[in-house]
């Protein structure tokens, strides 16, 4: 009867293991690219919750495996990013290239990686909500909107809390009360 009980186990034991081993290379298999999306009409700022194409100017986004939160401006992106709880999480940052794009309705074939993103505060440009982060690939790009509109070129390190509430005025570009939004 112990030799039996001792084969048993020891079958289970192997079966637990090739289970475990089978599990490890189906996840290697099967990671998910965090690949940037497009932003539809009908998406919502993550945030704040309103309509995200409503408002001008660079959004970003942050992909994990769970999916996809997008924002209303690259400044509420970054401002939930600075969340401890959310610099914890396997998510990848995009913003839109706006080297590429127009103002007022960015392109999504240009979005860019967040962290390697060339940024310029403090400028005249509407946005959506608070600092308005004007988001470049190319730092030449960026230099020529800081010189136009005034503003200053930070890299994606550089932006604290601080950047983003230097301006904390709306800057929604409508005077609709519906769509003032005294910030988060």
């Amino acid at each position: 009867m112990n030799a039996l009980y001792t084969r048993a186990s020891h079958v289970l034991i192997g079966a637990v293991l090739l289970l475990g081993l089978a599990g490890c290379n189906e996840a290697e298999q099967s990671e998910q690219r965090l690949d940037p999306v497009a932003f539809h009409a009908e998406d919502e700022c993550h945030v704040c919750g309103m309509v995200i194409s409503d408002f001008p100017g660079p959004k970003g986004q942050a992909v994990e495996k769970g999916g996809v939160r997008k924002f209303c401006s690259t400044a509420e992106m970054l401002g939930w990013w600075l969340q401890p709880e959310n610099r914890m999480m396997d998510a990848k940052l995009y913003v839109h290239d706006m080297g590429r794009s127009t103002w007022e309705q960015p392109n999504d074939e240009y979005l860019i990686d967040a962290t390697s993103a060339y940024y310029v505060a403090g400028t005249s440009l509407k946005g959506a909500m608070g600092a308005v982060l004007a988001t470049f690939t190319d730092e030449a790009a960026a230099n020529a909107l800081a010189e136009e509109h005034g503003g200053r070129v930070l890299r994606f390190d550089d932006i604290d809390q601080s950047v983003l509430q230097q301006s904390s005025g709306v800057h929604h570009g409508t005077s609709d009360p519906q769509h003032a939004h005294a910030g988060h």
